[in-house]
Protein backbone atom coordinates (compact mmCIF):
# COMPACT_ATOMS: atom_id res chain seq x y z
CA UNK A 1 0.00 0.00 0.00
CA UNK A 2 1.23 3.73 -0.84
CA UNK A 3 0.51 6.30 1.56
CA UNK A 4 0.77 10.01 1.80
CA UNK A 5 0.38 11.58 4.76
CA UNK A 6 -0.70 15.51 4.21
CA UNK A 7 -0.40 17.18 7.66
CA UNK A 8 1.54 20.25 9.24
CA UNK A 9 1.36 19.18 12.78
CA UNK A 10 4.76 17.13 13.42
CA UNK A 11 3.38 14.73 16.28
CA UNK A 12 0.26 13.85 14.06
CA UNK A 13 2.34 13.49 11.18
CA UNK A 14 4.77 11.15 13.07
CA UNK A 15 1.89 9.03 14.45
CA UNK A 16 0.20 8.55 11.10
CA UNK A 17 3.42 7.94 9.30
CA UNK A 18 4.40 4.92 12.18
CA UNK A 19 1.29 3.38 11.49
CA UNK A 20 1.26 3.53 8.12
CA UNK A 21 4.37 2.45 7.30
CA UNK A 22 3.92 -1.02 8.61
CA UNK A 23 1.80 -1.50 5.20
CA UNK A 24 4.21 -0.19 2.77
CA UNK A 25 5.75 2.79 1.31
CA UNK A 26 4.41 6.52 3.27
CA UNK A 27 5.11 9.65 2.10
CA UNK A 28 4.59 12.88 3.87
CA UNK A 29 3.53 16.29 2.90
CA UNK A 30 2.87 19.10 5.24
CA UNK A 31 0.74 21.33 2.84
CA UNK A 32 -2.10 21.03 0.43
CA UNK A 33 0.49 22.60 -1.80
CA UNK A 34 2.73 19.63 -1.85
CA UNK A 35 0.45 17.06 -1.40
CA UNK A 36 -0.76 18.19 -4.93
CA UNK A 37 2.66 18.10 -5.68
CA UNK A 38 3.03 14.71 -4.41
CA UNK A 39 0.12 13.21 -5.91
CA UNK A 40 0.91 14.58 -9.99
CA UNK A 41 4.50 13.14 -9.55
CA UNK A 42 3.09 9.85 -8.06
CA UNK A 43 0.50 9.81 -10.84
CA UNK A 44 3.04 10.70 -13.65
CA UNK A 45 5.36 8.03 -12.76
CA UNK A 46 2.21 5.57 -12.81
CA UNK A 47 2.61 5.06 -9.23
CA UNK A 48 -0.21 6.29 -7.56
CA UNK A 49 -1.25 6.37 -4.04
CA UNK A 50 -3.57 3.93 -2.65
CA UNK A 51 -4.75 5.97 0.07
CA UNK A 52 -4.01 9.90 2.08
CA UNK A 53 -4.36 11.25 5.19
CA UNK A 54 -5.14 14.63 4.96
CA UNK A 55 -5.50 16.99 7.46
CA UNK A 56 -8.19 19.79 6.66
CA UNK A 57 -6.53 22.69 8.50
CA UNK A 58 -2.87 23.63 7.16
CA UNK A 59 -1.08 26.22 6.08
CA UNK A 60 -0.18 27.43 2.30
CA UNK A 61 -3.66 25.90 0.08
CA UNK A 62 -5.82 23.85 2.67
CA UNK A 63 -7.02 20.30 2.53
CA UNK A 64 -10.38 20.70 1.27
CA UNK A 65 -9.04 22.84 -1.63
CA UNK A 66 -6.23 20.51 -1.60
CA UNK A 67 -8.75 17.51 -2.29
CA UNK A 68 -10.50 19.20 -5.18
CA UNK A 69 -7.21 20.08 -6.93
CA UNK A 70 -6.12 16.49 -6.44
CA UNK A 71 -9.86 15.61 -7.62
CA UNK A 72 -9.70 17.78 -10.80
CA UNK A 73 -6.12 16.23 -11.72
CA UNK A 74 -7.11 12.30 -11.13
CA UNK A 75 -10.04 13.73 -13.97
CA UNK A 76 -7.79 15.40 -15.94
CA UNK A 77 -5.76 12.13 -15.79
CA UNK A 78 -8.72 9.90 -17.37
CA UNK A 79 -8.26 8.54 -14.13
CA UNK A 80 -12.05 6.72 -13.14
CA UNK A 81 -13.79 7.62 -9.75
CA UNK A 82 -13.52 4.16 -8.28
CA UNK A 83 -10.12 4.27 -8.82
CA UNK A 84 -9.87 7.79 -7.43
CA UNK A 85 -6.94 7.94 -4.36
CA UNK A 86 -8.76 6.91 -1.22
CA UNK A 87 -8.77 10.02 1.37
CA UNK A 88 -9.40 9.98 5.12
CA UNK A 89 -9.69 14.14 5.91
CA UNK A 90 -7.85 14.04 9.28
CA UNK A 91 -9.10 17.04 11.63
CA UNK A 92 -9.40 18.23 15.59
CA UNK A 93 -11.63 20.03 13.90
CA UNK A 94 -15.15 19.96 15.66
CA UNK A 95 -17.08 22.02 13.29
CA UNK A 96 -19.89 19.38 11.61
CA UNK A 97 -20.21 22.08 8.36
CA UNK A 98 -16.63 21.53 7.63
CA UNK A 99 -16.36 17.68 8.28
CA UNK A 100 -19.25 17.34 5.74
CA UNK A 101 -18.26 19.06 3.16
CA UNK A 102 -15.03 16.89 2.70
CA UNK A 103 -17.82 14.22 2.10
CA UNK A 104 -19.95 16.25 -0.43
CA UNK A 105 -19.12 14.99 -4.35
CA UNK A 106 -17.17 11.98 -3.21
CA UNK A 107 -14.43 13.96 -2.58
CA UNK A 108 -12.73 11.42 0.82
CA UNK A 109 -14.35 8.57 1.97
CA UNK A 110 -13.37 8.67 5.55
CA UNK A 111 -13.02 11.38 8.51
CA UNK A 112 -10.52 10.64 11.26
CA UNK A 113 -10.70 13.05 14.18
CA UNK A 114 -7.21 14.21 16.38
CA UNK A 115 -6.28 13.04 18.41
CA UNK A 116 -5.27 9.93 16.43
CA UNK A 117 -6.52 6.36 17.45
CA UNK A 118 -4.29 3.63 15.69
CA UNK A 119 -7.26 1.27 15.67
CA UNK A 120 -9.97 3.76 14.12
CA UNK A 121 -7.44 4.39 11.46
CA UNK A 122 -7.07 0.87 11.12
CA UNK A 123 -10.60 0.43 10.59
CA UNK A 124 -11.01 2.87 7.96
CA UNK A 125 -8.22 0.94 6.35
CA UNK A 126 -9.63 -2.07 6.52
CA UNK A 127 -13.53 -0.52 5.52
CA UNK A 128 -11.74 0.95 2.37
CA UNK A 129 -10.21 -2.72 1.71
CA UNK A 130 -6.45 -1.67 1.85
CA UNK A 131 -6.01 -3.92 4.72
CA UNK A 132 -6.89 -7.23 5.58
CA UNK A 133 -7.72 -7.78 9.37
Amino acid sequence: MRSLVVEDDILSRELLVSILSEYGECDIASNGEEALENVRVSLNAGKPYDVMCLDILMPVLDGQQALLEIRKLERSKGIKEHKFLKVIMVTAMEDFDNIMNAFEDGHCEAYLAKPIQRQELLEHLYDLELIEK
